[in-house]
């Protein structure tokens, strides 16, 4: 299994910093007699092997290279790869940069380097051989992606950083085989690689028929992304903050 963390960004919404936003310190691991600090993408990484995840690729910008010096060529059971993303062409140039590595038969995860969320088996709870994503409750949905899901939980529209989304559920982490990767890279180009957002070139996948599902067991999501967020999740984490209850669906 495949884990992608597009972590390329320039992280405008955080700067300036002297470092990659994705290693800003955050949280922490006990050790023996003294508290080790944690980068939030360790956060990411460490679900992504919670999740089945094998192999992982980040793809950076050329100008992180303190990426590939924090995490190295990977952990325990999970082997790391660096793809380089040369300027910066959006969150569909990045997730479709490994297109050529990740194998037939395979299942594709995908999660953001600078969010922190709950619960940590987050991935084990999104179905093989589809599309879907897992989804939390937010207060401020037009920040982010929306999905908008019917009864069944079959997604019908995203709404990407939309005011006056039609639900607070927002995507946090996505799953899906390499069949379906490979539609979409397909469907991506044939676009003209126009697509920034994967939300716009899904809109249109679904549109020509395509099948996706939300599964609404997200319980608690951090954006470390802004000023703001990382000083919430910072002071949530240090202080040895608990996943909130898993938030159960809307009737």
């Amino acid at each position: 299994m495949w884990g992608i963390i597009p972590a390329a960004g320039e992280g405008k919404r955080i700067q300036p910093l002297a470092f990659s936003k994705e290693l800003l310190p955050i949280g922490f691991d006990q050790l023996e007699k003294q508290k080790k600090p944690r980068a939030v993408s360790d956060f990411i990484v460490e679900r992504l092997m919670i999740g089945g995840a094998t192999k992982i690729c980040f793809v950076i910008a050329p100008n992180k290279s303190d990426i590939i010096r924090y995490h190295g060529y990977g952990r325990n059971e999970a082997f790391f790869v660096y793809l380089i993303q040369p300027e910066p062409l959006g969150l569909c140039d990045a997730v479709f940069r490994p297109i050529e590595l990740v194998p037939d038969t395979e299942q594709v995860l995908i999660g953001l380097p600078d969010t922190v969320w709950f619960p940590t088996d987050g991935f084990r709870r999104l179905p093989d051989n589809v599309l879907s994503f897992l989804l939390f409750r937010v207060a401020a949905p037009e920040h982010f992606d929306a999905v908008v899901v019917n009864r069944k939980g079959k997604v019908e529209v995203i709404q990407v950083k939309q005011q006056n989304a039609m639900t607070n559920w927002i995507w946090g982490a996505i799953k899906m085989n390499t069949a379906i990767y490979r539609e979409l890279y397909q469907l991506w180009v044939q676009r003209e690689r126009r697509d920034e957002f994967l939300g716009t070139l899904i809109n249109t996948w679904l549109a020509l028929g395509g099948t996706a599902y939300g599964i609404q067991e997200g319980s608690d999501y951090l954006d470390v992304g802004t000023i703001d967020g990382f000083h919430v999740a910072f002071s949530k984490l240090m202080s040895g903050y608990p996943p909130i209850g898993t938030v159960k669906p809307t009737e």
